[in-house]
């Protein structure tokens, strides 16, 4: 989402936050914090709530005074409420949710259904952002149902030269676009899988090529994926709009990481991208309070009353008194 801001990436084909609080009565509450009884609850407010809407102007004007962009993805509504409630200034409904969230086998799996299910969820904890290659007309359908129906604020589509009608098409009607060049994960097979893009003097033309083209297609920024840096950085220079890298280098205008991966949401052994930072160990912190929580079920210490909701004396000797009958009363009932 613009961050306030949020983007969903169009899919081909078949393609396209409240941070939980958890109360004890024994700390003060903030002000902000409603309490409530029940875990089916609407998540609190944050102290995010109070910052200024992010917009394309904001991002642009970022851009110029080369303050750097920070988006990071979201796929659900805790994901995209704690993204929000840490400052992030773009959060991306990203199609790496078809791996990260649903278990695909990569994003050419997931569905345009599926993509404004999951950008419902994280619109709901933000303002936030379609198919698009059988036509510019069928993208631009594709982009306001992710605007109208899954509450976004903009699209992102991959593709450089051979999408820039797209791109113009979706633009002249008023959604902004955020374009993907480099690497194009949905487009891995016709580029030889995942692979660094640019390494070469023809490549790193072509990915120029592209990111000029998207440009001038109306584009408001451009996603740039495993460049070598140097060249994301010389083409970030001759581009008049921001350019996020991830494994692009830090000559780009802004960054932005998969957050399952960055927070290291995932189990031992799981392959991750070279330029993959992981800041936390989501997965490791996750295993030991299950099997805490599974440990003190086992052994009757959860819940104690603590966790237990109180009775009075006086009431809880009458119903002793009354069990029985109530019982009996039941049994005859159902003869």
């Amino acid at each position: 989402m613009l961050t306030k801001s949020l983007f969903a990436s169009l899919t081909p084909l078949r393609h396209s936050l409240r941070p939980r609080y958890s109360v004890s009565a024994r700390l003060p509450l903030p002000s902000n914090v409603v309490v409530r009884y029940s875990s089916y609850s609407p998540l609190g407010k944050t102290s995010s709530d109070s910052r200024k809407k992010v917009t394309i102007q904001t991002l642009q004007t970022m851009y110029k005074k080369g303050d750097p962009i920070t988006v990071l993805t979201a796929h659900d509504f805790p994901s995209g409420h704690v993204a929000d409630a840490a400052g992030m200034d773009v959060v991306l409904v990203g199609d790496s949710l078809a791996m990260v969230a649903l278990g695909m086998e990569d994003t050419n799996e997931v569905a345009m259904e599926d993509m404004l299910v999951h950008c419902r969820s994280v619109s709901h904890s933000r303002p936030p952002h379609g198919s698009y290659e059988l036509s510019p007309e069928q993208a631009l359908q594709s982009a306001i149902r992710m605007v109208k129906e899954g509450g976004m604020k903009a699209v992102k589509l991959e593709g450089g030269q051979e999408m820039a009608p797209t791109i113009r098409r979706i633009t002249q009607a008023g959604i902004p676009v955020l374009a993907h060049i480099g690497l194009t994960p949905q487009r891995h097979h016709s580029i030889g899988g995942f692979r660094v893009q640019g390494k070469s003097v023809a490549g790193a033309v072509k990915v120029m090529r592209d990111a000029l083209a998207v440009q001038e297609a109306g584009a408001f920024m451009v996603l740039v994926e495993a460049v070598p840096g140097e060249v994301a950085a010389l083409i970030t220079e001759r581009l008049r709009v921001p350019t996020i890298g991830i494994g692009a280098g830090v000559g780009c205008s802004g960054q932005v990481l998969v957050q399952v991966d960055m927070l290291g949401n995932f189990s031992p052994g799981r392959f991750v991208p070279k330029f993959v930072k992981t800041y936390a160990d989501v997965w490791g912190e996750s295993i030991r309070g299950i099997e805490e929580f599974k440990r003190d079920v086992k052994s009757r210490a959860f819940p104690s009353r603590e966790y237990t909701y109180p009775i009075s004396e006086q009431e809880l000797l009458e119903f002793r008194s009354v069990v029985g009958e109530v019982v009996d009363q039941e049994s005859g009932h159902s003869e």
